[in-house]
């Protein structure tokens, strides 16, 4: 089986030339460990820088990868009107660029999905239709539709323009942080997308870095595949972090993983309940998804470097509200 190309350092740079003037430059912000109802941080660790996705357009990263890859496309293929398939993030991200370029877009979506994600989709545009629970149900009715109905599809993850458009997050941080090296920089994984594209950012910029991403426990479909030598599907998938929830990543994300990315460590749902809260006593609102790097410093799968700084992408903010406040009164 012929190895896919990776993404280049270049490729992002691209990318992030063609997006400038679409997306936000999110914030880097530093903020104090925390120090009550959670588990120590060990190690010599006395800060943590946050990049705030969560404040990106669509409240997610995601607008970068999809905004980018509509860029890319001729202007037939845009007119022929934008088709996707995702558990929230990426269809407002798809609904967003369509948006943008003044074209149609129909999204497929889970029947789980979360309202605040589900209405908001809607509220940018896009025609949006319910299929099952898991991203493989998902993409086999949207490329039924597509068959059916034509389109241009929008990959959520597994896509070199889709990777290039995310690595845009690690080229920002890393200017943020100017004369200061990054160490340790940590990226949610749902299909990949993310954490390959500021891998291959990261490694080309500073390859001393250590690159970790992010799983649930109940949805660790990269963790899996590295152990068993290439994308395995699971099963069945179980967490709160509804972002996160591939059953199978992508064949390139594996490949960039493989190559760029130090490490996987996974999360249990408490702990990402207890980021989400913790978050949120700092003003940010977070969901599930986008606090699992902070939950991965809470519960301790990772070992913070002795040297550079250590920073958690935080990837989105799309959360229920009545879940925030029923996490919040727990």
């Amino acid at each position: 089986m012929t190895r896919p190309e990776l993404v280049s350092l270049q490729d992002v740079q691209d990318a992030q030339l063609r997006i400038r003037d679409a997306v936000r430059r999110t914030p880097l912000v530093s903020a104090p460990l925390p120090e009550v109802g959670v588990s120590p941080v060990e190690g010599s660790l006395d800060r943590l820088w946050l990049k705030c996705e969560n404040l990106q357009r669509v409240s997610a990263f995601k607008a970068r990868g999809a905004y980018h890859f509509v860029t890319r496309l001729t202007p037939e293929e845009r007119e022929a009107g934008l088709l996707t398939y995702s558990s929230g993030n990426h269809a407002q991200a798809v609904a967003f660029a369509a948006r943008q370029f003044k074209v149609p877009a129909k999204v497929v979506m889970p029947t789980d999905a979360p309202k605040v994600k589900r209405l908001a989709t809607i509220a940018l545009g896009a025609d949006v239709e319910f299929e099952g629970t898991t991203s493989s149900e998902r993409k086999r009715r949207a490329e039924k539709i597509q068959r059916e109905q034509g389109g241009t599809m929008v990959p959520p993850f597994d896509d070199p323009d889709i990777i290039a458009g995310q690595g845009t997050v690690g080229l920002e941080l890393v200017s943020q942080l100017g004369s200061k090296k990054p160490g340790l920089v940590l990226a949610p994984i749902g299909g990949g997308g993310l954490v390959s594209g500021v891998a291959v950012a990261l490694k080309g910029l500073h390859p001393e870095a250590r690159m970790v991403g992010v799983e649930p426990a109940g949805a660790a479909s990269m963790l899996r595949s590295r152990e068993g030598g290439g994308p395995i599907t699971l099963d069945s998938v179980s967490t709160v972090a509804d972002g996160l929830k591939p059953v199978r990543p992508g064949d390139l994300t594996f490949a960039h993983c493989e190559n760029l990315v130090d490490e996987i460590v996974t999360v249990d749902d408490d702990s990402i309940r207890d980021a989400v809260r913790w978050l949120f006593s700092l003003g940010l609102v977070v969901e599930p998804s986008g606090a699992a790097t902070v939950a991965a410093l809470l519960q301790s799968v990772v070992e913070p470097g002795v040297e550079g700084e250590t920073v958690a992408i935080l990837s989105g903010g799309n959360i229920e509200p009545s879940l925030l406040v029923e996490w919040l009164q727990e």
